[in-house]
């Protein structure tokens, strides 16, 4: 097998193409360029600074920061030292969050930004295998044992003077089976995993997601996910590296509110060709779309509206766009996205192509929205054990609801809970095989063992292989309801429509083990709640017994004689419900770094209110805890 590490990777690039822009940083007033060549030569000085600081080959270096040019350069640098990354994600706010990640990786050196600076000074002490800290940005005061990224490229560039083809050598003498990064998962149990990934494991997975998406060297991307994302790293730079595009990072704010309302001005900056998105993301677009149009008066949303339901009966599910009489549309179509759509557009720079999602299930709604805008969302499916992409839809190949084609080479059983085979268009657990599969958990071999199998990745999810090619997920295996009689089902798809098609909906977990019917955790839209009732003139008084009137009729619409009637089968749908007043959040612990709902620890926190449920009054849609949700 021909050797192709991430340093390959990066050095074919920069050969290719030196003087093109590779990243692109605001922190003044514009977004100033930096060249393949110029960023090969920071990561030289920053990986030859790690060197002088005693980092050997195998030693474990950590990134805590928003992201911007100089986590990315980092990591390169970590790399040309033959250095293992421990990405961090910036959401950790609890010290033993942050702390177990740091001791059980056995980090040594960490790079940290000013703003996550303090968190690491707080627990620095708890730490004996940290010898270094080195900070992005100019802070107060370091203590020992810290320095500044400055300082790291000085000493790193007065090395190579003297010592760069011995330097070189660290990073040429990588194998593809060496470990790059000890990714955490986001912790659904007590104690996060680290998913280790090779070299190979990378350069294999951006080969097989170029099988089914095109990237031009002339395209740009504004990172807005996270960069210690399995998904970022591949999608949002390693893929962009290979194709010799551009790579833009959000301006960094002084706090993370900041950070966020600095997105959509980038977008317009940037003009990105494509954005990677989560569907908690794709909803606050959505959000911030019809928001725009509701501005403009009621004859714009009507018009808009009725352009929507044009161009959803044109597109069909994608796959079929324009089929049969659907011909006769096009104009129609072609006049809104001219007099509309390509308004709506232009918030998003005038030339995004598509957005690339993952991280959960997406609402085939959701995706119909976008792309009846002319903003495809291409819905992929993957997880950080392979590194992580296994399936997408691309402009190619797509159709809405499902996860796309499998990236090539890879391979696909959908198996029993036995492990045996079952034919296509059955459901089951996906198990994949490829080079993109991981080399195991860090220090933990008995999940190792129990995920994977014979070279066999076990996912956990369930899902099925269409007759037509597409990858159709359904959700986990683990997240099954499970009723009385024994028969399961997978709540996720539910849920994200229930969520996406409802106002006073923000979040729902519908749940069952083993019980005579189906309940839910529902936290309501309590400001959209009480807007609609103070506009039908419900007394103040009778607001809570109108609230979960309200709430119960959302879920009825999926119930017989209901808009969405035939959607669900009738017995999965909650026959009673627990409203909360508390969202579910990364504070609470309820919501991890993806906006994914923590199904276990949600059930957890609110197992007395379960409970309740199946008791005579708690099934009760007025009772006492319902109530004193909207009191």
């Amino acid at each position: 097998m021909k050797k192709k590490t991430i340093i390959d990777l990066f050095e074919d690039s920069v050969n290719r193409f030196g003087d093109k822009t590779f990243l692109l940083e605001k922190k003044t007033d514009a977004f100033l360029p930096t060249t393949y060549a110029e960023t090969r030569r920071e990561a030289l000085e920053i990986g030859a600074g790690l060197v002088v600081a005693g980092v050997r080959p195998g030693d474990k270096v950590s990134i805590l920061s928003e992201g911007r040019n100089d986590w990315i350069v980092s990591e390169l640098g970590i790399f040309y030292a033959g250095g293992i990354s421990v990405p961090l994600s910036i959401k950790l706010e609890e010290s033993n969050d942050l702390l177990f990640r740091l001791k059980h990786a056995e980090v040594s050196v960490i790079f940290v930004s000013g703003n996550q600076y303090p968190k690491i000074r707080k627990i620095r002490d708890l730490l004996p295998d940290l010898r270094l800290v080195i900070v992005y940005d100019a802070v107060d005061g370091l203590d020992r044992g810290e320095t500044t990224l400055a300082a790291v490229r000085r000493q790193g560039a007065e090395y190579l003077k003297e010592h760069e083809p011995e330097f070189l050598e660290i990073g040429r003498a990588l194998r593809n089976e060496d470990y790059a990064t000890i990714t955490y998962t986001s912790g659904t149990t007590a104690d996060p995993k680290g998913v280790i990934l090779t070299h190979r494991n990378y350069t294999a997975n951006v080969e097989q997601a170029l099988t089914q998406i095109d990237v031009p060297s002339s395209y740009r991307t504004l990172i807005i996910l996270p960069l210690d994302h399995c998904f970022a790293h591949v999608v949002g730079f390693y893929i962009m590296i290979a194709c010799g595009a551009t790579v833009a990072t959000v301006q960094v704010g002084r706090t993370p509110m900041e950070t966020l309302k600095n997105i959509p001005g980038n977008i317009r900056e940037v003009k990105p060709h494509f954005l990677l998105s989560v569907p908690a993301l794709a909803k606050n677009f959505r959000k911030s779309i019809e928001g725009s149009v509701r501005a403009k008066g009621a004859a714009a949303e009507r018009l808009f509206k009725l352009a929507l339901k044009t161009s959803y009966a044109y597109n069909l599910d994608g796959y079929s766009k324009g089929k049969g009489w659907r011909k006769v549309l096009k104009p129609v179509v072609a006049l809104f996205d001219r007099i509309l759509y390509s308004k709506v557009r232009e918030a998003f720079g005038g030339e995004l192509r598509f957005f690339v999602g993952g991280g959960a299930l997406l609402d085939a709604e959701l995706q119909r929205f976008f792309y009846a805008i002319g903003i495809p969302m291409y819905q992929g499916y993957g997880l950080s054990e392979a590194t992580p992409v296994i399936s997408t839809n691309s402009p190619r190949y797509h159709r809405f609801g499902s996860s796309g084609h499998l990236v090539q080479p890879l391979d696909l059983r959908i198996v029993d809970e036995d492990g045996h085979d079952l034919p296509t268009g059955e459901k089951g657990e996906m198990v994949i095989r490829g080079e993109n599969v991981m080399a195991g958990y860090w220090k933990n071999p008995k999940a190792t063992a129990e995920t994977v199998r014979e070279g066999w990745l076990y996912t956990g999810d369930m899902g099925y292989m269409g007759h037509d090619g597409f990858l159709y997920v359904l959700g986990r295996f683990k997240s099954l309801l499970i009723a009385s009689d024994g028969e399961k089902y997978s709540p996720e798809g539910m849920e994200e429509a229930i969520t996406d098609k409802s106002p006073y909906i923000e979040q729902i977990m519908i749940y069952n083990n083993q019980s005579p019917f189906t309940g839910a955790i529902v936290v309501p839209n309590r400001e959209n709640v009480f807007r609609h009732l103070h506009e039908k003139g419900v007394a103040k008084a009778d607001y809570p017994k109108a609230a979960l009137d309200l709430i119960q009729s959302e879920i009825d619409r999926y119930k017989s004689g209901g808009d969405f009637a035939g959607d669900y089968p009738e017995r999965w749908l909650p026959a009673a419900l627990a409203v909360i007043g508390e969202p579910f959040s990364e504070q609470n612990g309820l919501v991890n770094s993806t906006m994914k709902v923590m199904r276990g620890k949600v059930e957890e926190r609110y197992r007395d209110r379960l409970d309740y449920l199946y008791t005579p009054e708690g099934k009760q849609l007025h009772n006492p805890k319902n109530r004193a949700a909207f009191e």
